[in-house]
């Protein structure tokens, strides 16, 4: 039976104890087979149990078509099958799912969150309200503009109406930024669409952005040809010059140059774009600046590397994940910028139904300040808006900015830690610098420093040796390049040294095995 009933009284809060007591002697086992499994990583090989059993705590691979028989997954057409019915799904999830609190997860720009996470992800749970309105979100929305507002400082922007918005992922921030963008330099388009007089508009990023921003134009319906992508240097950081000769001749062809995306910390080479000589060339031609600090963006917190953001506060808005270099929970994203009523201004609507006068919007209390926006959908694109800035907030609150430093400059250490390691190798060709600017490593595996003449056969042999060292509990990734795809070893916030030891171990072996005629 599913346990639904309609009682006279209600008894939800046993039920809930009852349910996450169970769910929590699924999890903690799950986090803790982690944890346990550490220590084995520095050999590069499986963790095997007192059996003598290896167990790959990283994933347990199958097909896509295998996964779907296995976990044979029926949504009940009649009772639903309760509680047993719920834990056996949810331990399905577990055996099925990829670790991402093993050491061996280095493949994407996040990987698991933390205790606080955990619990900033519960809470939400509970209060399971909407951050669109203050009445029925006030705790949250007084917590989301002071965590945006002391974040943008960071950044310096440090004006009376600095601040931000949290967004569903660095995606949807960058989508807002070009929406506030074109409304703010460009007002009528807001009533009358993307049509200037002086010709259709044009956005411009890194060769090596992130493709949010071609997303973001076909979504506003500039199409993804109104997107010029910028040549970059040979440390992958985008070329002020060659953005000034683009906006030129977009000029001289008759179109509308209106907003540059720059970077920090590319998705692959981990690049921080030259800020502060971009912002001259906006400035020059009345272009909105954006930074895409998804990834990078939280060196902000280290004395050591906050360098790599010189000329952030130039900035018109700035896009930073939590979720990725600070272990927030996914998704945690945040649009920053100098002044919310340019967003506002840009994003607001009429809708009498959602959004009332102050003295309403408090619920009749002391009528709040009418320069300050509380109702905080009337800045963004969404109306459903989860409180994602709580959970900044409470690892903010529990960690606190020093921590963070620490975490920061600790996984910096340990990303050059690998990247020297790999350099004094005869088998391995950095692509990346060493160290490298942010926190991930690119490199070939070439025997004898000799990088295969065909791009084909390197990315057949990098892809099947990334395969093979999922097999030995390490996941990495791989990006195409000019001599075929290379790899990329992504370090987070709680990489330990001994881990890129196992690697390397492990990297050397299944190269052997694979290389061996």
């Amino acid at each position: 039976m599913s346990g639904i009933h309609h009682p006279e009284s209600l008894n939800r809060a046993d039920e809930v104890e009852r349910l996450v007591d169970a769910v929590k002697a699924l999890i903690i086992p799950f986090i803790r087979e982690a944890d346990e499994a550490a220590p084995t990583k520095a050999s590069g090989q499986l963790a095997v149990n007192s059996k003598g059993v290896a167990r790959n705590v990283l994933v347990r691979s199958t097909t896509p078509e295998e996964l779907a028989k296995q976990l044979s997954l029926s949504l009940p057409e009649g009772e639903g099958r309760g509680e047993e019915g719920l834990l056996q799904t949810i331990r399905d999830v577990l055996e099925h799912s990829v670790n991402t609190w093993d050491q061996g997860f280095l493949d994407k720009l996040y990987a698991s969150t933390n205790a606080v996470g955990v619990v900033s992800e519960l809470l939400l749970s509970v209060l399971n309200t909407n951050l669109h309105v203050y009445q029925v979100s006030p705790a949250l929305t007084v917590i989301e503009k002071q965590t945006t507002k002391t974040f943008a400082g960071l950044f310096g922007f440090t004006g009376p109406r600095a601040g931000g918005i949290s967004c569903q992922g660095g995606s949807a921030s960058n989508l807002t930024s070009v929406v506030v963008a074109r409304n703010a330099l460009y007002p009528s388009t807001k009533i009358h669409g993307n049509f200037c007089a002086t010709g259709p508009f044009v956005l411009f990023t890194s060769d090596h952005g992130h493709y949010s921003v071609e997303k973001a134009a076909v979504t506003i319906g500039l199409g993804s040809a109104a997107v010029w992508t910028v040549p970059v240097d040979d440390a992958g950081r985008m070329k002020p010059s060659a953005l000034r000769d683009l906006v030129v001749r977009a000029k001289a062809e008759g179109k509308t140059p209106m907003y540059v995306n720059a970077t920090a910390g590319t998705t692959v080479m981990g690049s921080y774009d030259p800020f502060e000589e971009i912002s001259a060339v906006c400035k020059e031609h009345n272009l909105w600046m954006h930074i895409d600090a998804s990834w990078g963006g939280p060196v902000v917190f280290s004395a050591k590397h906050r360098a790599k953001l010189a000329g952030s506060h130039l900035a018109d808005s700035i896009t930073v994940n939590p979720h990725k270099m600070m272990n927030v929970p996914v998704t945690c994203s945040f649009l920053l910028g100098p002044d919310m009523g340019v967003f506002h201004k840009a994003n607001t609507l009429p809708a009498g139904y959602l959004f009332h006068a102050p003295a309403e919007a408090t619920n009749g209390a002391a009528e709040s300040d009418p320069s300050e926006v509380w109702d905080l959908a009337d800045l963004t694109l969404q109306c459903g808006r989860r409180g994602d800035s709580l959970k900044l907030a409470l690892s903010w609150i529990y960690y606190g900015a020093a921590g963070y430093e620490s975490q920061v400059n600790q996984a910096f250490e340990v990303a050059a830690y690998l990247a020297d390691a790999l350099s004094k190798r005869d088998d391995i060709v950095l692509v990346s610098e060493n160290p490298p600017p942010c926190l991930q490593v690119c490199f070939y595996y070439a025997p004898g420093r000799k990088i295969a003449s065909s791009p084909e056969e390197n990315t057949r042999l990098t892809s099947r040796m990334v395969a093979s060292l999922v097999k030995r509990g390490f996941m990495v990734d791989y990006s195409p390049g000019g001599l075929g795809s290379f790899f990329r070893v992504v370090v987070n916030c709680q990489t330990l040294k001994g881990t890129m030891d196992g690697f390397v171990k492990a990297l050397e072996a299944v190269g052997r095995e694979l290389t061996t005629v």
